[in-house]
């Protein structure tokens, strides 16, 4: 089962290579992980997608906790939640697809960022499906070279 965990954190050198540490050294992977500071620059928030069982998620939970520098630790998974991805493509647009890959961008709410007389750099932000959508949808086009950022995410507010 996929689980996506938000750990606010002390903005200090070190902290991510010891939360990364821990899942290496207990043979968690780690399939996505995004990092940046908060509102307070003290403070990060790192999001990060890995899969197991609930045993496997409470056992990463309690190791989490142990880490000084960790403040708090959500499974976000459990409740609604958004998320999104960014990806950056550089893909074939040679005078006869230009306006295939165009379109398609279109299609996909993308940007063109940058431009050369034989490709095109495109901006996607999405969830992940969205984002290995557009990828398959490129593919056969032609994809030069392809940067993601991985999964950031956000418990949706209470409705009420």
């Amino acid at each position: 089962m996929k689980h996506t965990i938000s750990v606010l954190l002390q903005n200090k050198p070190g902290v991510l290579s010891r939360v990364t540490g821990l899942f290496s050294g207990r043979g968690f992977n780690i399939e996505s992980l995004s990092v940046a500071e908060t509102l307070d620059e003290n403070l990060s928030c790192l999001t990060l997608v890995t899969r197991g069982d609930n045993s496997i998620l409470e056992q990463i939970t309690k190791q989490l906790h142990k880490l000084i520098d960790v403040i708090k630790v959500t499974d976000i998974s459990e409740n609604e939640y958004v998320e999104r991805e960014m990806a950056l493509i550089r893909v074939k647009a040679e005078n006869t697809t230009r306006a295939e890959v165009l379109r398609v961008i279109d299609i996909f709410r993308g940007k063109v960022v940058d431009v050369s007389p034989k490709s095109y750099a495109v901006e996607v932000t999405g969830s992940a499906t969205k984002i290995q959508a557009i990828v398959d949808i490129l593919r056969p086009i032609g994809i030069k070279e392809i940067v993601r950022t991985g999964t950031i995410a956000m418990a949706r507010a209470p409705k009420k």
